[in-house]
C-alpha cells in the first residue's frame, strides 16, 4: 500500500467556509475561542465580521460567579470585536445600589469611548429602562452617564438607524438633549425607528413643550416612532405631516393612567397626517385608562387605527364601564382593526353580546386576546360564527375569569366547545383559552 506520508484529515477541514460560520454562529464566547484553536483555519473563522454584528451584555446588579464571568466574557469580545458591531443591547438587571450603578457608568463610558473610535458600522442601539429617576442614580452619576451617551449618539448620528431607550424617565430637558445629539452634526436625523415610551418622567405634560417640539421637526426620516400619549399634540402631528409623512409607517403610543393626556388633539390634526402618510397604522396601549369619557377624546375617528389593547391590570372601579367602549368607540375602526386584547376587571357587568358584535363587525381582524369575565357559551358563539366565515380570527387567546374557586364544570364545557370545533381550531386556528379563577 502506497503511503503519501499526509496525516489523514477529519472531514471537518473540507467544511466549506459559509458552514464553518454558520456552526460558530450558535456557539457562545466560550466555544468559539476554544473552537479558534483547532486550526488556522478555524482561528480566521472566529475573526469574521459576520459573527460579531450582534451583542448584548447584561449588568447584574447581583451576579452569580457563572453571570460575572458571562459578562467580562460579554464586554471584552465586544471591544475586541468592537468595529464589526451593527447592533448593540444593554440590559441593566436588579440595579441594587449606587455603587452598582457608578460601575455602571463607568464601564459605559469606557465602551461607549471604545467604539466611538473603532466602529463606524452601529445601526442599531438598544438601553431600556435606566430608570433615571431613581434614588440610586445621583446626580453626578447620572450628569456624567448623559453625557457620554449623547457625546456617543453625536459620533453616531450619521449611521445609527435605530434607537431604543425605553423606560429611562428623564426629565424634559435631558431627553431633548439626548434626542437632539442625533441631529447635532447636519441640524437633521435620519434615523427611521425611535423607542422614547416611558423615556420622560411620570406626570410631565410634554405635549405643551416648544422644546420638544424643536426637537421633533429635526427627524425627518422616522419610520416607526414609539412614545407616550402624553407627548402628542396637534403641534407634533403637524411636524410628523411636514416632516416624516413620505416614510412614516407606525405609531406606537402608549397612554398610562399616571401620564398626562387631557390635551385636546384635533380630528383635522389626525386626518391630515393620514391623509400625507398612507402607509400610517397607530397602535394604542392603554393602562388603567378605562373610563369612556377619557378614551373618547384621544380614540378620534380619523386616527388610523389597527391595534388596540385596554388593559386594567386586575383593578377594578365600579366608576368605569367598558359597554360604551365596545359599543360606541371601537367599532369606528371597523375597517382597519388588526390586533384586539382586552385585561379587564370586569366583574360588574357582563360584556359577552356587545364582544362579540364588535368582532363581528370588525372585517379584518385577525388576533383577538381577551383576559375578562365571560360566559363559556361566549366561546361557542364566537367559533360558531368564525366556523361560518363571518369573521377571520387566525388566534384567539382567551383567559374566562370565573369568581367559583372550582371550575371544573366550566372547564368540561370548554372541552366539549373544543371536540366540537376541533377540525377548525387544529387546521386554522392559534387558540388558548381556559378558566381562571379570580376570588
Amino acid at each position: 500500500m502506497e503511503d503519501d506520508g499526509e496525516p489523514e484529515q477529519s472531514s471537518w477541514a473540507y467544511l466549506p467556509d459559509v458552514c464553518l460560520s454558520h456552526v460558530f454562529h450558535w456557539l457562545d464566547d466560550r466555544d468559539r475561542s476554544r473552537a479558534a484553536l483547532v486550526c488556522k483555519k478555524w482561528s480566521c473563522t472566529m475573526h469574521s465580521g459576520s459573527l460579531w454584528r450582534c451583542r448584548t451584555i447584561t449588568f447584574y446588579g447581583q451576579p452569580s460567579r457563572a453571570r460575572t464571568l458571562e459578562f467580562q466574557s460579554a464586554l471584552w469580545y465586544t471591544k475586541k470585536f468592537g468595529k464589526y458591531l451593527k447592533h448593540l443591547e444593554i440590559k441593566l438587571s436588579n440595579p441594587y445600589n449606587t455603587p452598582f450603578i457608578k460601575k455602571f457608568q463607568l464601564i459605559m463610558k469606557g465602551l461607549l469611548s471604545h467604539l466611538s473610535k473603532c466602529n463606524s458600522h452601529l445601526e442599531s442601539l438598544s438601553i431600556k429602562y435606566l430608570e433615571l429617576d431613581c434614588l440610586i442614580w445621583k446626580n453626578v452619576v447620572r450628569a456624567q452617564f448623559i453625557k457620554n451617551l449623547a457625546a456617543f449618539l453625536k459620533r453616531m448620528s450619521n449611521q445609527l438607524d435605530y434607537l431604543n431607550l425605553k423606560g429611562a424617565r428623564i426629565t424634559l430637558e435631558e431627553g431633548c438633549e439626548l434626542l437632539n445629539s442625533l441631529s447635532s452634526l447636519t441640524n437633521r436625523s435620519f434615523i427611521s425607528e425611535i423607542n422614547i415610551e416611558d423615556f420622560f418622567s411620570l406626570h410631565l405634560s410634554v405635549y405643551s413643550s416648544a422644546l420638544f417640539h424643536q426637537t421633533m421637526s429635526k427627524f425627518h426620516r422616522l419610520t416607526i416612532l414609539t412614545f407616550n400619549y402624553n407627548c402628542i399634540s396637534d403641534e407634533l402631528l403637524d411636524i410628523l405631516r411636514e416632516h416624516s409623512s413620505h416614510s412614516l409607517c407606525t405609531l406606537n403610543i402608549k397612554c398610562h393612567i399616571h401620564d398626562p393626556h387631557g390635551q385636546v388633539v384635533s380630528g383635522m390634526s389626525w386626518a391630515n397626517l393620514a391623509k400625507k402618510a398612507p402607509k400610517l397604522n397607530v397602535n394604542f396601549f392603554f393602562e388603567r385608562v378605562m373610563k369612556h369619557d377619557h378614551l373618547a377624546r384621544i380614540l378620534l375617528v380619523e386616527i388610523p387605527v389597527r391595534s388596540i389593547s385596554l388593559r386594567s391590570c386586575y383593578f377594578s372601579d365600579p366608576d368605569w364601564t367598558m359597554r360604551p367602549t365596545l359599543t360606541n368607540l371601537l367599532p369606528a375602526y371597523w375597517r382597519g382593526l388588526q390586533t384586539l386584547t382586552l385585561e379587564l376587571n370586569n366583574d360588574h357587568e357582563l360584556l359577552d353580546n356587545e364582544l362579540l358584535q364588535l368582532i363581528l363587525s370588525c372585517k379584518r381582524l385577525l388576533f383577538l386576546k381577551v383576559w375578562a369575565f365571560l360566559s363559556v357559551s361566549f366561546m361557542e358563539r364566537l367559533l360558531q360564527n368564525r366556523a361560518e366565515r363571518k369573521c377571520i380570527l387566525t388566534t384567539i387567546k382567551v383567559r374566562i375569569y370565573t369568581a367559583q374557586d372550582d371550575s371544573t364544570e366550566e372547564e368540561q364545557l370548554l372541552a366539549d366547545i373544543y371536540r366540537k370545533f376541533k377540525y377548525l381550531i387544529d387546521s386554522e386556528l392559534n387558540y388558548f383559552v381556559i378558566t381562571y379563577p379570580v376570588v
